[in-house]
């Protein structure tokens, strides 16, 4: 080992020797913090950076894929339930081809028109139609697993067959299957843009056609029933109470003040489809016809034979043979000029059939107030028609505060409460800083009286007994010696004579260094000293 080096680690052995039980503790723990920390921070960058695979797997493709991962020597981590699948960054898109020409995920292509590849030229009729038909249902099916909150959705078309033995064909109909994400819900308008979705890519299918089920079983739109069966016709309706409600409310909250009115609106919609088709005829008149035709019949016979008008028995009557044989007919056929109007009206589902409106006004915040007037005002606000059957009261009455009260004295409390939480934290974590800062002090306070007393005991007296002086001059007696046999020594250059007062302030150095506290004692005796003098 190099000198330098040995030396390096003598004085660093022999520092370490000189401390005391408290600073080896505390340099022990110091060392073992840093060792700790570096094996933390070791680990962290090692970790390789994860990234999904695949998601939204079902169970047979997570675990497929994840024996494929296993046999490919690849670590993994599972994320979303099993849904997921994480591998590292530089594994992602190898493991992603090798998994592909392994069929895996086989969820991954649900159909769609991909199956039209790989049709035959010898298929029949009867596969190219079912095989387009499950083209489009995975299509579909894939278009309604696009839309936020769906994980997997399945498609099933019943779409009748063309055939010329029936005089009338049915309308083909859809039912959809479709599994949310884990406390994800569908709500009306999601519903109905999947059933608007599938009935817009089928010709000749309504959206009245279309069922939509979850997972747990809860029939979302039902075949048949249109908007009222899918819930549609309660948000539209719970929307428009709350609009017209709202509009109420924000203007009795200018008249009589906020908190002082409470309003109840109660709607009935007409989701009744209807379609009314009018014709209308008419003419103008002094009008030339369109068109006309005159046909005539004229037949002239000669003197016919002694014929007459059969009686009673067949007994001629006579006088009867008075025609002269001729015969005329004239048929006119006139093509009136006459204004047709067709009027086509089809009536939307939605429409407010009835609605009543209910105001409670606070008795002492109506005091001054025109109850009439108001009344008024709020049939204005709501849109009330009377011609139809609205109606709208608008009472006054004393208002019962009691819970309003308590709510607010419950918030008060709570408020407190969470005031005195935070001031509770706050001294809580003052505390800790405060014994952290405490622990602190004392440790360097022990620290600097180990160091101390290290100090003074380094400064230990050594007796070194008394010497002789052989006729006054600066030679040891050595007894028993042969001075003779010893050669001549050179003669020593005189020391150098060291300035008093430079050994003065040295040594006043050195003592203030080891006690600092007995010279401020000393030092501020003398001044005080001075002073009074």
């Amino acid at each position: 080992m190099p000198a330098q080096l040995q030396a390096v680690l003598d004085r660093l052995t022999g520092a370490v020797k000189q401390f005391s039980v408290a600073q080896r503790t505390l340099g022990i723990i110091g060392i073992a913090v840093l060792v700790l920390g570096a094996v933390f921070l070791s680990s962290t960058l090692s970790k390789p950076t994860l990234s999904p695979l695949f998601t939204s797997l079902s169970g047979e493709d997570a675990s497929a894929v994840v024996d494929q991962l296993t046999a490919d020597g690849v670590t993994y981590e599972l994320a979303d339930g099993g849904s997921t699948v994480l591998v590292p960054a530089d594994k992602l898109y190898g493991e992603r081809i090798k998994l592909a020409a392994a069929g895996l995920p086989t969820n991954a292509d649900g159909g769609g028109y991909s199956l039209l590849d790989d049709m035959p030229m010898t298929a029949s009729e009867f596969q190219q139609q079912k095989t387009y038909q499950r083209a489009l249902e995975g299509e579909l099916a894939k278009t309604i697993g696009a839309i936020d909150g769906v994980e997997t959705a399945t498609v099933k078309l019943a779409v009748p067959e063309d055939t010329v033995f029936v005089d009338k064909k049915a309308d083909p109909t859809a039912s959809v299957f479709v599994r949310t994400t884990r406390g994800a819900a569908l709500d009306a308008d999601q519903v109905q843009s999947i059933v608007h979705l599938v009935s817009a890519g089928i010709p000749d299918m309504v959206p009245t056609d279309v069922a939509v089920i979850d997972s747990t079983g809860q029939v979302l739109s039902t075949v048949g029933a249109g908007a009222t069966g899918s819930g549609i016709a309660d948000k539209q309706t719970t929307d428009y109470e709350s609009r017209v409600t709202t509009a109420v409310q924000s203007l009795l909250d200018r008249v009589v003040g906020p908190g002082n009115a409470a309003v109840t609106v109660n709607a009935k919609l007409n989701y009744d489809e209807t379609s009314i088709t009018k014709e209308e005829f008419s003419s103008t008149p002094n009008t030339p016809p369109l068109a006309s035709s005159t046909k005539t019949e004229e037949y002239s016979g000669g003197a016919g034979g002694a014929t007459g008008v059969l009686g009673p028995d067949n007994i001629a009557v006579p006088g009867g043979d008075t025609g002269t044989g001729d015969y005329k007919s004239t048929t006119e056929d006139v093509q009136n000029s006459v204004n047709k109007s067709t009027e086509v009206t089809t009536a939307a589902p939605g429409a407010v059939e009835r609605q009543s409106v209910a105001v409670a006004v606070d008795a002492g915040a109506a005091a001054g107030i025109d109850m009439t007037n108001l009344q008024a005002m709020v049939a204005a606000a709501a849109g009330i028609d009377t011609t139809r059957g609205d109606t709208v009261e608008v009472q006054s009455m004393a208002f019962d505060t009691t819970q309003a009260q308590e709510a607010q004295d419950a918030l008060a409390k709570a408020d407190a409460a969470a005031k005195a939480e935070a001031q509770n934290q706050l001294v809580e974590k003052g505390a800790i800083g405060g014994g952290i800062v405490l622990a602190a002090v004392i440790g360097l306070i022990v620290f600097a009286f180990a160091r101390r007393s290290n100090r003074k005991a380094r400064r230990t007296s050594l007796d070194l007994g008394e010497l002789s002086v052989m006729n006054g001059a600066d030679t040891l007696a050595l007894e028993g010696a042969d001075m003779d046999a010893f050669p001549e020594l050179p003669v020593a250059p005189q020391p150098l004579t060291p300035d008093p007062i430079a050994v003065k302030r040295a040594e006043i150095g050195a003592l203030a260094e080891d006690q600092p506290e007995e010279i401020a004692d000393l030092l501020r005796g003398w001044l005080t000293d001075g002073a009074h003098r």
